[in-house]
């Protein structure tokens, strides 16, 4: 059965996109955050993302209406109620998800899927402080969520069958494509992902060549959209050594272990894009 009204917690980068590409597919979609100027933000971003879209011809003045006709926007949680199911996009923060779940479990019908967009934690130690351990999955989305198709469906140790095949539903409804996975620390893609971005590190750390033929490299001997070290900063240096950390913390393997250069970046503040620089100057 299709869903008709869905919740996403927290309307930053990616509880945005969620939202605009939930209310895209015609779902009636609930956002909230914390206060009224943090969620004006999330959805200033979200009406310039269509405005854009229509001034390049992308997006009709007409279907950017109806999405923005179906976004509403809240900031208590209570409002969350009526939906199906809810998306937390909060701060990558396991207590704090686990705060946001417990009162999602009270806000919710008993029915309802809760699930995290969590990119790093584990979803089984969040699912365990809700009463329906067995209706908690995680939905990790990709930046930017409008324009990346795919969806990371991990499935906790807890997640029946029921919640998962609703999970697919869902993911299918608003056109995307889902990996299926199991709850282990980076799933798939940062588990593949990471190893090889600190090891570019690691290459240009050590002198063997220089950041532009690192990237040049990656790009065109093996055909990648951009080198390791432009998706470090597009992704963020700080993101990427937080989750390395916690798959070093699991697992004790020398692949997933920060390279020095990374951790002295990521302390002087240079994460990249979002500050103005990190490998590259972004300052200009």
């Amino acid at each position: 059965m299709a869903f008709k009204t869905i919740g996403v917690v927290g309307c930053g980068l990616m509880g945005s996109g969620i939202a605009q590409v939930s209310a895209g597919a015609g779902l009636t979609t609930w956002v909230c955050e914390v206060d009224q100027g943090v969620l004006d933000k999330g959805l200033g971003r979200i009406r310039k993302f269509l405005e854009d879209g229509v001034t390049k011809g992308k997006v009709t003045a007409e279907d950017r209406d109806k999405i923005l006709g179906n976004i509403k926007g809240t900031t208590k949680l209570d409002q969350l109620a009526p939906c199906e199911l809810v998306v937390e996009a909060a701060v990558e923060n396991l207590e704090v998800k686990r705060q946001v779940f417990a009162a999602l479990d009270a806000a919710v019908a008993p029915d309802a899927v809760l699930s995290s967009n969590t990119s790093s934690l584990s979803i089984t130690e969040i699912a365990a402080r809700t009463r329906r351990p067995d209706r908690v999955l995680g939905l990790h989305f990709f930046n930017p969520v409008p324009l990346m198709k795919l969806v990371e469906i991990i499935r906790a140790l807890t997640t029946s069958d029921a919640a998962y095949g609703r999970a697919q539903e869902y993911v299918a409804q608003i056109g995307k494509t889902p990996v299926l996975c199991q709850d282990t620390p980076g799933f798939v893609v940062n588990r593949l992902l990471v190893p090889y971005l600190l090891d570019a590190v690691r290459v240009y750390e050590s002198g063997i060549a220089s950041k532009e033929d690192i990237d040049n490299g990656m790009k065109l001997g093996c055909g990648y959209p951009m080198g390791p070290l432009t998706l470090l900063d597009f992704v963020g240096l700080d993101t990427t050594y937080y989750i390395a950390n916690i798959m070093f913390e699991e697992f004790r393997e020398p692949r997933f272990a920060a390279p020095p250069l990374l951790k002295r970046m990521v302390l002087a503040g240079h994460l990249g894009r979002k500050s103005g620089r990190g490998f590259y100057d972004y300052s200009k």
